[in-house]
């Protein structure tokens, strides 16, 4: 717990922040039934509205990964939150499918700015040792983020469908402002000045980034990371809409799947996930995750009693909260001074995979709503296989070193 209270207390700010945008995020979950209603749209244009937000992200990434090397974590932290206030704002005045995707595509640059400045920051604060209980703490709060935001929706909604996005952008404002007060830079101050001569791996743009990423110790995580994030937008994209669909499920509903569905996963990345790190390696922890989301997501196609529907979500949220905290830590080991340009990238293969899949994902589920899911069974089971063969080949550059 001293990994807390350290620096001001700049950990639990950033568990905040992120509490905060991915709160947000996961407000529109258990709405979005009623606004295909209310405004008319398929399942394919929802696929488009969730990967606008990813769009955005993923172009504005590996800048903001940049610039959170140069420019300063915190001031690419309390912009970030001002653009997300902005975004969420303007969600709630929407009436139309155009200033809905206008404020996915700023939520996208809200995060962009965010999420890279905070994970740097957490790296900055913490010593080896400390990465994985970090990290564990940054996913943590992402987590809870997921757990809260669509339980404020589906119940707030019951006030006015609107009300919650308004509360957000209300908060990212207060967010802001602590964050402005109260966190103190991170970064050295000798490299916090725009006439630092950058790196030649800083001077890369998003594409030559993207080319050169295979060469990187890294990049195996990197694919794991674009693989997983495609699979489980396919999961997320469309489970409001299967749900309301297949079983007539109100909002309220489908809030509280996914709120008590993702509490263990939060409550094991504070008090457990260090230990299972330890214990078991990152490797093996990321391919044994891996393994059970693909399955635990098939089996969603085959249950029907509401309980067994929240049993498997449980497992899939369970698997996903261990997977994504395991991937950033072992990229972060390898990542040395590039922590901020490393974080970019990892959130750029993020959004790749949240293009992608609820793309892929809105328009199977117009053709049959089962498709999504055997289609994100497929490709996490595929990324499994992948990350088994990554492990054997490292261990056979290991012994060949020795």
């Amino acid at each position: 717990m001293a990994i807390l209270t350290k620096h001001r207390g700049a950990m639990l700010i950033l568990m905040f922040n992120l509490l905060l945008v991915f709160s947000g995020i996961g407000l529109v979950i258990p709405i979005m039934p009623k606004f295909m209603e209310s405004l008319g749209i398929t399942g394919g244009m929802v696929g488009l509205l969730v990967a606008a937000f990813s769009l955005t992200q993923f172009l504005c990434s590996p800048l903001a990964g940049r610039l959170a090397d140069s420019f300063g974590r915190k001031r690419m932290i309390v912009i970030g939150l001002m653009v997300f206030a902005i975004s969420e704002g303007l969600f709630g005045l929407a009436a139309s499918p155009v200033l809905l995707f206008a404020s996915r595509l700023l939520g996208g640059i809200s995060a962009a700015m965010i999420m890279p400045a905070v994970m740097a920051y957490a790296a900055d604060i913490t010593t080896p040792e400390e990465r994985a209980v970090g990290m564990g703490y940054i996913t943590a709060s992402i987590t809870t983020g997921f757990i809260i935001g669509p339980g404020i929706g589906g119940y707030i909604a019951e006030f006015g469908i609107r009300v919650p996005f308004y509360a957000a952008g209300a908060a990212g404002i207060l967010a802001a402002c602590i964050t402005l007060l109260v966190l103190r830079e991170s970064l050295p101050s000798k490299t916090n000045e725009w006439d630092t001569p950058p790196d030649e791996v800083e001077r890369r743009g998003l594409l030559s980034q993207l080319r050169y990423a295979y060469t990187e110790p890294y990049f195996l995580g990197l694919i794991i990371v674009f693989v997983m994030s495609f699979g489980l937008a396919n999961f997320e994209t469309v489970f409001g809409l299967f749900v309301d669909q297949k079983f007539g499920f109100e909002p309220k509903d489908i809030a509280l799947i996914i709120t008590f569905g993702s509490i263990a996963g939060a409550v094991v990345q504070v008090t457990a996930f260090s230990w299972i790190l330890k214990r078991f390696g990152e490797q093996r922890v990321i391919s044994l995750c891996l393994l059970l989301a693909g399955l635990f997501i098939l089996l969603t196609l085959f249950v029907h009693q509401f309980w067994m529907i929240f049993a498997v979500t449980f497992i899939v949220f369970l698997a996903v909260d261990i997977l994504r905290p395991a991937i950033s830590t072992q990229m972060s080991m390898v990542a040395e001074d590039q922590q901020g340009y490393v974080a970019g990238l990892n959130s750029a293969f993020t959004s790749l995979g949240n293009i992608a899949g609820p793309i892929a994902a809105g328009f199977l589920f117009d053709l049959d709503i089962h498709y999504p899911y055997a289609l994100a069974c497929l490709v996490l089971l595929m990324c499994f296989i992948l990350s088994v063969k990554g492990k054997k080949i490292s261990l056979k550059d290991a012994h060949a070193s020795s």
